[in-house]
């Protein structure tokens, strides 16, 4: 299927099941060359296909690129071409294409375990800082190294890593702890105009003190028993947590479902900021059935705030027109049964 989306976006309607988020993954992958969803490529293949091409015409500062993902699931690969080059290093592809996206499972950014949290901070910031996606790459290789190595019970070898462990850490550490500063005090402004009572506050939760390369010996010291006992590293970046609360007290804990929408919604918000402000245009907005759960007053504030900055290029989808914001003038698409076509009238 090859379609062309007018340059201010488009708005898909269509009932469930027959194709909407599927366009609207396929416009999101070459953010990150994987889901928005959290599926493996595997998953995003027909059953018993030969894989998929993802193949996307953009413009940046009025320059046309291009960029092509072909996957195949046996032999399991996955090539990328930016402008005619084979990309070596995904690493080197990520981000050129910027784009946010709003689904319905975002909610479990509040309600969910940290593990959520944390891959919601390392996209965020591997898409604006480059120097971070590095330092987080190095990081996982130093850690599943020195895991490897303690699930052996080679205790002596997991030690070698421990110094790369913690100059790549420790870059992990302090840039989350920088963007928490920089951004806490929006968090909480966002929250309150979605209409929320009580003051929500974003913390970030792990040991400072890992924040420089200094502070890793003393903690993987202290923590040399608890990691031998359970063959893994139990202190780093990979165990910390972006709590928030509300009122003081876990939002995770004592939220409400609105509640908890609202502080999903406040996250991506700030991931939105921090993207544009690091972008030289607006990342496009990828809303995927967002508003649907949400009441008129909750879809009212969220489509004003979206709106109001002059944003990208926006996608959104919804099963029927009178689930789509108000004030949103976007040609209108339908989708059936995988066809995408302009509504009649469009």
């Amino acid at each position: 299927m090859s379609l062309a989306i007018p340059g201010d976006g488009m708005a898909l309607l269509g009932p469930n099941g027959h194709g909407k988020t599927n366009v609207l993954e396929a416009a999101y992958y070459p953010v990150l060359f994987r889901s928005f969803r959290g599926a493996a490529d595997a998953d995003l293949t027909e059953f018993g296909g030969a894989g998929f091409k993802v193949e996307c015409a953009y413009r940046v500062n009025g320059t046309d690129h291009e960029v092509g993902i072909r996957y195949t699931p046996n032999p399991k690969r996955k090539v990328i071409v930016s402008d005619g080059t084979p990309v070596e290093r995904l690493s080197a592809a990520v981000g050129r294409w910027l784009a946010v996206a709003f689904i319905p499972d975002d909610v479990t950014l509040t309600s969910g375990p940290a593990v959520g949290r944390r891959q919601f901070l390392d996209r965020l910031l591997s898409l604006a800082d480059r120097e971070y996606l590095q330092a987080l790459g190095r990081y996982r290789g130093a850690l599943a190294q020195r895991n490897a190595a303690l699930k052996r019970g080679a205790g002596r070898v997991a030690d070698a890593y421990d110094g790369a462990l913690a100059a790549a850490g420790s870059a992990v550490v302090r840039r989350r702890l920088a963007w928490v500063d920089a951004w806490r005090s929006v968090f909480t402004e966002e929250f309150a105009g979605l209409g929320e009572t009580g003051t929500a506050a974003l913390c970030y939760r792990g040991d400072a003190a890992l924040a420089e390369p200094g502070g890793w010996p003393a903690a993987l010291a202290a923590s040399r028993s608890a990691d031998e006992a359970r063959r893994t590293t139990t202190v780093g970046p990979h165990r910390d947590d972006l709590t928030i609360t509300l009122a003081g007290r876990p939002i995770r804990t004592f939220g409400s479902t609105g509640q908890h929408r609202s502080g999903a919604i406040a996250l991506k918000l700030l991931e939105l900021g921090t993207l544009t402000a690091v972008a030289t245009e607006p990342p496009a907005l990828i809303l995927d059935d967002v508003f649907a759960e949400l009441d008129a007053g909750r879809q009212r504030r969220l489509a004003d705030r979206l709106l109001a900055d002059g944003p990208g290029q926006v996608l959104i989808s919804a099963p029927r027109e009178d689930e789509l914001p108000p004030g949103l003038t976007l040609p209108v698409w339908r989708v059936e049964r995988g066809a995408v076509r302009p509504a009649e009238g469009a």
